[in-house]
């Protein structure tokens, strides 16, 4: 087998059907979507529509809602950094998580060094916050709470559901980063109250680049200025030339998603190979509401790097890509209460539509080989074994 792509949570193959949604917006219908004055900006304009119903309806929102961005980052800067410049008036106190995407951290911390106050809520070992704990935490200065609903490195869920109602109950604003749940499991606004939600098409397979900004429609707007100024598009929101055939993607994408029972399915038999296959091996979070497609997986006393250097024809990775060339242990393992070493032992393994039991067979049977060729030759393993540590 040439190569085995297991990195679905870093980036995701882009399916054939949006690959060919997005052709004729590069090739013959290539007009701006704002010049509605002739028949290519319309072509271009009644695609970015059609688009903004297809994320719509995924979510089950209002296409009024959907806001075009050029991914979560962007959508996470926006919102983040938005309502805490917007609503200093009303309180200086922002909620997050310790085990969040850095995307979210490093907005928070900037937002620190102008004076708004963070809270970053520990996690338990299995990477769930306390519910009380962000009860407690809430003050009359609190104005946003800004949670991941699905864990980028382990897969792990939070209560998103009753924490939007928590936040609903207090009038707190609640940011839900959804870049890895969507696609994967399915998510309504109709029936869970979160107020801004972010989403990027690369991890759905659709195209890089684009992603969306979902903000509720209520009888006190939400009020969020743009990040990015220029024209206005977007109701002002997103100003930038409209990257047409990205957004017929990323809808696309979206209109694609199908959800089935056995989700999970590839997941569990990949685990179940390597517990039967691979000695002193932990699978992080098993019994925790999690993707149905991650998982985390402890090597003892066999580093992750040097696995993945053995390894050529599997992508795997340590982590977040958004910090792959740090050298630094994960900060979500860390979060969770795991060392140092515990921590760059671990690697992340995250399957999709695509993958199939021929690849799973493939990588389990190479990795068995190269954890044993690390651990002949590791004399740390030796004294594991002798007992000595």
């Amino acid at each position: 087998m040439d190569y085995c792509y297991f990195d679905n949570n870093a980036t995701t193959k882009i399916d054939s059907k949006v690959f060919e949604a997005m052709l004729p917006y590069l090739q013959d219908s290539y007009g701006n979507a704002s010049s509605v004055q002739h028949k290519l900006g319309r072509q271009a304009s009644h695609a970015v529509e059609k688009a903004r119903i297809q994320v719509a309806d995924f979510i089950k929102a209002n296409p009024k809602e959907i806001i075009f961005t050029s991914g979560a980052t962007e959508s996470i800067n926006t919102a983040i950094k938005g309502i805490g410049k917007t609503y200093r008036s009303k309180g200086n106190h922002i909620i997050t998580t310790q085990t969040e995407h850095k995307a979210v951290l490093n907005c928070c911390e900037s937002l620190e060094k102008e004076g708004i106050k963070v809270t970053y809520l520990p996690v338990n070992r299995f990477g769930v916050i306390d519910l009380e704990e962000l009860r407690e935490s809430m003050t009359e200065e609190t104005i946003l709470v800004s949670i991941m609903a699905a864990n980028n490195e382990t897969g792990v869920l939070q209560p998103i559901d009753e924490i939007a109602r928590i936040c609903n109950d207090q009038d707190v604003l609640f940011f839900c980063d959804a870049t890895q749940w969507v696609g994967k499991l399915p998510l309504s606004m109709q029936d869970i109250p979160i107020d801004i939600l972010c989403l990027s098409g690369h991890k759905l397979h659709g195209p890089k680049g684009v992603g969306a900004l979902y903000i509720r429609r209520k009888s006190k707007p939400i009020q969020i200025p743009g990040l990015i100024v220029g024209g206005n598009q977007e109701s002002g929101l997103r100003g930038g030339t409209y990257p047409v055939h990205q957004i017929a993607g990323l809808g696309e994408a979206a209109a694609q998603v199908k959800y089935s029972d056995n989700d999970s399915e590839l997941r569990d038999y990949f685990e179940e190979r390597m517990i039967n296959t691979i000695e002193d091996i932990e699978i992080r979070t098993k019994t925790t509401d999690r993707l149905p497609n991650t998982s985390n997986i402890h090597f003892k006393h066999v580093k992750g790097s040097e696995l993945m250097t053995k390894l050529p024809n599997i992508a795997i990775s340590s982590g977040s890509a958004c910090v792959s060339g740090s050298r630094d242990p994960s900060h979500v393992l860390k979060a969770m209460g795991y060392t140092d070493d515990e921590a760059y032992c671990s690697l992340r393994f995250s399957f999709s539509k695509f993958t199939t039991k021929e690849e799973i067979d493939y990588a389990v049977e190479a990795l068995s080989m190269a954890v044993d060729s690390i651990r002949k030759n590791s004399p740390i393993w030796e004294m594991y074994k002798d007992g000595l540590i």
